[in-house]
């Protein structure tokens, strides 16, 4: 049977190595490309894949909103995770917003496609790298306990956070979401309250901490 992938990262060159890796073997079938989050969730409404090879840190929606808002709409397509990042932020964001697999850039081409075949069968794949971060932190949890950072904004505030840590501003956010310049200061303002921060610069630290956003790719 035939997996249709749709393969989500911002780099051109990453889409295209993907791509060209996955034409050739059998039962594979790659059906588009996104370049940002935003991208993908119209896409996926096109196109139907089975999987979205996802990449996490992403300029505009990053990948875990953008898994979250997929799987919220598209229960039977799976989400793996394809990323330089190893951090805790990046990879317990993406398994709480629901993706299947998590893996990083720098893995064998083989692994991915085991991965593939594994998430397609409705299993969670994890590289070994990954499997360590998760036992840490449910080690961690079982510890501290408490709340998870993050988890005290909504999906539309983590929106407006990442767009304001990367410097658009009210009116480019307003367009960009498609609401009113009034409703971005609101968030704004929430963003700010529930985090007890008050600066920009802040602000944008917490992103990068988070996992919201990465200035520095």
């Amino acid at each position: 049977m035939e997996i249709r992938v749709l393969i989500c990262d911002d780099h051109k060159i990453m889409r295209e190595g993907l791509r060209n890796l996955l034409k050739d073997k059998a039962n594979i079938k790659v059906v588009g490309e996104a370049e940002n989050g935003r991208e993908a969730l119209g896409m996926v409404n096109k196109l139907k894949p089975d999987i979205v090879i996802m990449d996490v840190a992403m300029p505009g929606l990053n990948g875990m909103e953008a898994t979250k808002m997929i799987l919220n709409e598209y229960h039977e397509t799976r989400v793996i995770a394809l990323s330089m990042h190893s951090g805790k932020q990046f990879v317990t964001g993406m398994f709480r917003s629901g993706a299947s697999g998590y893996l990083l850039k720098d893995c064998a081409f083989d692994e991915l496609m085991d991965a593939i075949k594994a998430v397609n069968s409705k299993h969670t794949y994890l590289s070994r790298e990954i499997s360590d971060v998760l036992v840490r932190e449910f080690v961690s949890n079982i510890d501290g306990g408490g709340e998870q950072p993050g988890e005290v904004l909504s999906t539309r505030e983590k929106e407006v956070l990442q767009l304001i840590s990367e410097g658009n501003s009210t009116k480019q956010i307003a367009e960009k979401l498609f609401i009113s310049v009034k409703t971005v200061e609101t968030h704004r303002q929430k963003v700010m309250q529930k985090l007890n921060i008050f600066t920009i610069p802040e602000l944008t630290k917490y992103a990068i901490r988070m996992g919201f956003t990465s200035l520095d790719e």
